[in-house]
C-alpha cells in the first residue's frame, strides 16, 4: 500500500530477492531462535494515524478479524514445532476493535505464554465488556500481560498532531484506568520530531512522574521508542558483508525470532508473515502454517535496512 515511494526513491533496487543492484549478495536471515510469535488481529482502527504504517483506519479491512479458535491452532502449532516462544503478542488495527481479543489473550495466557497486546488504549479498551475481561486476566496472570500503549509524543499537542485531537486525553484515560487496576504498561513512542533519544526518555520520564505510572523511560523494553519508516527516503541495500562492517549479527534482527500472522480479506486461513511491519508485500508471506515459516527471510526491502538492520528496532519487549 506504501510501495510506490520506495520504488522512486530506491529505483533499480530490492528487485532481486538474493542479489542487490551492485550485484553483491544479499544478505538474509534464519529462524533461529523464535521467541515471540504476532497476531495481527485485523487492520480496523478507530482512529486513522498520519504515519500509520499499516495503513489501520475505521475502514481498513485488508486484514480480517482472526478468532480465536486460529490462534488455537498455531498455538499447537507452536507446539507440535516445539518452537521455544515465550511471548504471544497481539496487533493491529486496534486489537481491541477484535471482538475476540479478550478470548484470544486468554487461550495463550493459559498456555504458559507471556503476552503482550499492542493498543491505543482509547474507547475500544474502555468498553465495558473489554474491561470486565481485562479484570479478569489481570487478575488470573498479572505476571503474564502486558499493555504496550501507543504515546506517540509525551506532550499532547505532538501525539495529537499524529492521531487527531482529544487522542492524548482519551489514551491517558485507559492508561489511567490501567494503573488503577495494577496492569502492567510498556510505551511505544516515535522518533518523527526532532529530538534526541535522550531528551526523548526524559520527557516520557517526567509524563510517567506526573501521571504515577510504573514504567521506565531507561529501559527500552518498557519505552519502545521507534524510528519512522519513510518509505521515500533513499537507503542501502543490505549485503553479507553489512554484518560485519555494522558490527551485527542475523540473530540481532527481528526476523530471526519472529512471525506474525495474518488473515487477508476473502481467505480461508490465515498466513504466516515474515515480517510485523510488512504485511502487504507478498514476498514476505511465507505459507500458512509454521512449519513453512521456517524458512531464510531474504532482506530485500527498505524497511529491513533503515528500519531492522540501520534502526536497530524490535517489535517485542
Amino acid at each position: 500500500m506504501k510501495d510506490l515511494g520506495s520504488q522512486i526513491a530506491n529505483v533499480g533496487k530490492f528487485e532481486d530477492s538474493f542479489v542487490t543492484a551492485k550485484g553483491e549478495t544479499r544478505a538474509s536471515v534464519a529462524l533461529v531462535d523464535p521467541e515471540t510469535l504476532w497476531f495481527n488481529t485485523g487492520t480496523l482502527c478507530n482512529i486513522q494515524c498520519v504515519n500509520c504504517y499499516i495503513d489501520s483506519s475505521p475502514t481498513n479491512d485488508a486484514l480480517v478479524y482472526i478468532t480465536a479458535d486460529e490462534v488455537r491452532d498455531y498455538l499447537d502449532q507452536i507446539a507440535e514445532r516445539k518452537w521455544p516462544i515465550r511471548e504471544i503478542g497481539f496487533t493491529g488495527g486496534e486489537p481491541f476493535m477484535n471482538p475476540e481479543m479478550i478470548d484470544m489473550a486468554r487461550v495463550s495466557l493459559e498456555r504458559g505464554f507471556e503476552v503482550l497486546i499492542l493498543t491505543n488504549a482509547m474507547r475500544p479498551m474502555m468498553r465495558k465488556s473489554m474491561r470486565e475481561g481485562l479484570l479478569e486476566l489481570q487478575r488470573d496472570y498479572a505476571d503474564k500481560l502486558t499493555l504496550r500503549i501507543s504515546v506517540d509524543h509525551y506532550r499532547p499537542d505532538l501525539h495529537d498532531e499524529e492521531r487527531g485531537t482529544g487522542s492524548f486525553a482519551k489514551t491517558l484515560e485507559g492508561m489511567r484506568w490501567l494503573r488503577d487496576h495494577g496492569f502492567k504498561m510498556a510505551i511505544a513512542g516515535r522518533t518523527l520530531w526532532d529530538h534526541d533519544e535522550v531528551q526523548s526518555r526524559a520527557g516520557y520520564a517526567a509524563f510517567f512522574a506526573q501521571h504515577e505510572f510504573d514504567i521506565d523511560a531507561q529501559n527500552p523494553g518498557q519505552t519502545v521508542l521507534f524510528p519512522e519508516m519513510d518509505e521515500t527516503v533513499e537507503v542501502p541495500e543490505i549485503t553479507t558483508a553489512c554484518w560485519g562492517i555494522l558490527g551485527k549479527s542475523p540473530g540481532s534482527v527481528m526476523c530471526s525470532n519472529s512471525r506474525m500472522v495474518v488473515k487477508r480479506k476473502g481467505a480461508d486461513k490465515p498466513a504466516v508473515l515474515a515480517c510485523t511491519l510488512l504485511p502487504y508485500s507478498p514476498e514476505f508471506e511465507m505459507g500458512q502454517t509454521l512449519e513453512q515459516a521456517e524458512a531464510d527471510v531474504q532482506l530485500n526491502h527498505p524497511h529491513c535496512a533503515k528500519f531492522c538492520v540501520l534502526g536497530g528496532a524490535s517489535c517485542s519487549a
